[in-house]
Formats: C-alpha cells, sequence, structure tokens
C-alpha cells in the first residue's frame, strides 16, 4: 500500500520512522510484537504525540487485524488523561431542605401522607389531622353512593366533636 503524503511536514523523520515500526510490527506480529510496540509508545508518548498518534491511526486502517489490535493497544497505552470530571454540586444544607419544606405550596392538595388518624369509629367515621397545622378532616360512608367521602370540618364542629366523642374508645392512641 503506498503511503499517503503526510510525511511531507516531517523534517525530523519521525512519521518515517513510524512507517519502519509499522512494517516490523506487521513481520513479527505473530511472534514477539512487544519490543517494536515499546518503540511506538516512546515516539507516541513524545514531543511529536499527537502527529504520532495520528499518523498512527491513518495507517491502521489497511493494516491485517492483528496489527490493528497491536497499533490499538499503541494508542490505548499512549492515550492521553481525560479531562477531570466536574466535581458534583454540593447537597444543599439541611436548613435549606427545611426551608423548601417550609416554602410548600399551602393550596397543594392534600394526600394521605399529609394527614393523622385520630378517630377511627368501625361504624364508619374517621377523623384526621394535619401533620402541619391545625386543619381536622371527617370521613365518612355516603349513603347515596356507599363510597367514603372527606370533608373539612370547620373549628366549631371540631369542638362540638370533641365533646361528644369525649369517652369513646375510639380515639387513636398517642394521636
Amino acid at each position: 500500500m503506498a503511503p499517503t503524503d503526510s510525511r511531507s511536514d516531517d523534517p525530523t523523520g519521525i512519521l518515517t520512522r513510524v512507517d519502519d515500526l509499522i512494517a516490523q510490527l506487521r513481520k513479527v506480529v505473530d511472534d514477539d510484537p512487544e519490543p517494536v510496540k515499546a518503540a511506538l509508545q516512546d515516539l507516541a508518548g513524545g514531543p511529536s504525540a499527537s502527529a504520532v498518534r495520528e499518523h498512527i491511526e491513518s495507517r491502521m486502517g489497511g493494516e491485517l487485524l492483528p496489527v490493528q489490535w497491536e497499533l490499538e493497544e499503541v494508542l490505548d497505552a499512549t492515550a492521553p488523561a481525560p479531562p477531570p470530571a466536574p466535581e458534583p454540586e454540593p447537597e444543599p444544607a439541611a436548613e435549606e431542605a427545611e426551608a423548601e419544606e417550609a416554602e410548600e405550596d399551602p393550596n397543594r392538595p392534600l394526600t394521605s401522607a399529609d394527614l393523622n388518624l385520630v378517630y377511627d369509629d368501625p361504624r364508619g367515621l374517621m377523623l384526621h389531622k394535619t401533620k402541619k397545622g391545625d386543619r381536622w378532616f371527617a370521613t365518612q360512608v355516603d349513603p347515596h353512593t356507599g363510597q367514603p367521602k372527606t370533608f373539612e370540618l370547620h373549628p366549631q364542629e371540631i369542638s362540638q366533636l370533641q365533646q361528644q366523642l369525649a369517652g369513646s374508645p375510639y380515639w387513636v392512641i398517642g394521636a
């Protein structure tokens, strides 16, 4: 295969030396390619490293697979170090996390995770209190649909229910 004219800008003859080493590698690839690979690595790690590496890459395509594999090993061994990975962003401090929690949207819909069960009557009445704040909700079975229905209680309804249910055994302990 005729070499391309990449040696015209090779005043020191380094690319000619690379071509000679590749030719030697072709001859010894099945026996002992290590000395030739070491010489190529010296050139690929020297002052003209990028030009040598580009020249080896351009010559690889026309070589037999075993020679290509050896040349790939040379390129891998002399590859420049990858740029350092960017540092990960620091985790927000616990105070910032608490501040974000405090900034939650007060108008977002409540979920069951936002409520504590405080009263559970097996006949169909359940009372819940919000974990944050002092809102109370009652859940009862709708007689028309047979489905449970939850609604918020007004402050006067809360005190009235607490008085009516004061002696009931269905209050949840610790709530």
